[in-house]
């Protein structure tokens, strides 16, 4: 970890002027970028602390929706009524990231902002091809060990996982990321042949809020995580889906449906939604309409696991929202 200049921030204004500067970054809860700094793929010259900003941890809920601020943490999300009642696979996809103690720590903007665990992407000393890291020089995942990596929206130049929950949550339910000013709604940016812009934020951006609209789709939510092990792990396939049914309690109305684990960004599964909808709810059907999550999946060998899992993910959370009903 080599040496940079530190400077606390006492506004909005003056941390995005800040972190416009060449080789600035900044500094929330701080879980990400140590983790990036140790292993020498962050090499900031500058950080910029927002921790102590006032008015950007807050999180207000209306019959609109919620509006979460940049630096609320995310266990004070998980936990908040509001959240769990009207949004519960935000919060329980917060309560399966990561452990206690960094929960406590990591706030919901630096949550969307980590980068991907892809261990050629972490280990610059053995492995100096990452298009991550250095555009055009090449990806070393691609012909190496793939069990983790993506099998949806991959490029050649990048097949790098995204790690996060909450983001996969997020997507399912139509977040906008507030940059300031700007809003924004597709937030996360496919690999294509720029892997290294992994989100749709300039220089001089931070994120300051996220607005969830709500649904009655989102009150009846659920979030699924298959993982090697139970607890601290990133998700092998998992599944955000929100349900509302008619008043039959049979026929679906609206569907919900976003994958992680899987993809090289949160994934919306629309096809899926789209077959389920104004259809019957019945195993049979969602079986095989969750198999259209993973149309254009491509493996590289040890990955080839995802393309089955996660259409059994998908189905799990979806009927186990019907059983609910």
């Amino acid at each position: 970890m080599r040496d940079f200049s530190y400077l606390r921030a006492n506004s909005v204004d003056a941390a995005r002027q800040a972190a416009a500067l060449p080789g600035a970054m900044l500094l929330a809860g701080g879980t990400t970028l140590i983790d990036l700094a140790k292993c020498g793929v962050a090499e900031p010259d500058s950080l910029v602390d927002i921790t102590h900003l006032k008015g950007l941890d807050t999180i207000e809920i209306d019959e609109r929706g919620a509006v979460i601020g940049a630096l609320a943490r995310m266990s004070h999300v998980a936990d908040h009524a509001g959240i769990k009642g009207g949004f519960p696979a935000v919060s329980e996809a917060l309560w399966q990231a990561a452990s206690a103690q960094l929960r406590n720590m990591a706030t919901v903007g630096g949550n969307l902002m980590q980068r991907t665990r892809c261990p050629y992407f972490r280990d610059p000393s053995n492995f100096a091809a990452c298009n991550k890291r250095e555009p055009g020089s090449g990806c070393s995942a691609i012909g190496g060990v793939t069990r983790g990596h993506a099998v949806l929206g991959t490029s050649e130049a990048c097949i790098a996982t995204y790690p996060g929950d909450l983001a996969t949550a997020l997507v399912a339910f139509d977040a906008v990321v507030h940059l300031g000013e700007r809003r924004v709604d597709d937030f996360f940016l496919l690999p294509g042949t720029t892997p290294q812009k992994e989100h749709a934020i300039e220089p001089g951006e931070m994120i300051t809020a996220i607005e969830i609209p709500g649904s009655a789709a989102a009150r009846r939510s659920s979030y699924v995580k298959v993982r090697d092990r139970q607890s601290y792990e990133f998700a092998a396939a998992s599944a955000a889906v929100g349900l509302e049914l008619e008043a039959d309690g049979r026929t679906v109305r609206d569907l919900r449906v976003a994958l992680g684990g899987v993809a090289t960004k949160p994934w919306r599964a629309r096809a899926v939604e789209e077959a389920l909808k104004g259809k019957v709810l019945e195993p049979k059907a969602v079986r095989a309409a969750s198999l259209l999550a993973v149309e254009g999946a491509v493996d590289h060998g040890a990955n080839h696991y995802k393309i089955e899992l996660a259409p059994r993910v998908v189905a799990r959370a979806i009927l186990k929202l019907g059983e609910a009903a």
